[in-house]
């Protein structure tokens, strides 16, 4: 099998951004970032898109991006928390290339994420543990799942390096 694009998967700060630029580097690849290039098109923060338009708009300009990704070759793209969760993005991406679910244990996201607001749906704990749960039956469907709870960015980027030469 011929891997010329990644898609990383997983739920808000399991690293997918970081690992996406390791990567991408030692792959001598671009990374995209599909939180980025939202909040570049739209010119605001997602949380701010989130308070003034809601998640559905949002997710309607997420849908929009990742088409826009397509064509693109030799990528690795991280994928907002979400994104994988919309049945149509998930068949997109697992036809496209390769789809990677960094997998993180609830408690350390929770530790890893930042009490600033940037995070709209990490604002109540109950509601975000139950999307964790329910996000992992969107994930499991992964080409490749990935333990990225305790290692650095570059270990895991080097972990997927492996699992793609196997295939």
């Amino acid at each position: 099998m011929t891997v010329d694009k990644i898609y990383l998967v997983g739920f808000m700060a399991a690293g997918k951004s970081t690992v996406a630029r390791s990567l991408a580097a030692r792959l001598g690849w671009r990374a995209e970032d599909v939180d980025a290039l939202i909040e570049a098109r739209e010119r605001r923060t997602i949380a701010d898109i989130f308070s003034r338009q809601g998640e559905p708009y949002f997710r309607g300009v997420e849908r929009d991006i990742l088409k826009l990704l397509l064509p693109l070759r030799h990528a690795v793209v991280a994928t907002g928390g979400g994104t994988f969760m919309d049945a149509d993005n998930r068949a997109a991406m697992n036809m496209d290339g390769l789809s990677i679910w960094l997998d993180v244990p609830f408690e350390l996201l929770l530790a890893r994420l930042p009490a600033d607001g940037r995070r709209p749906l990490a604002a109540d704990r109950q509601q975000m543990e139950r999307l964790f749960m329910l996000r992992q039956t969107a994930y499991i469907q992964a080409h490749v799942r990935i333990d990225a709870g305790a290692a650095p960015a570059e270990e895991i980027a080097e972990q997927i390096i492996e699992r793609v030469g196997q295939m």
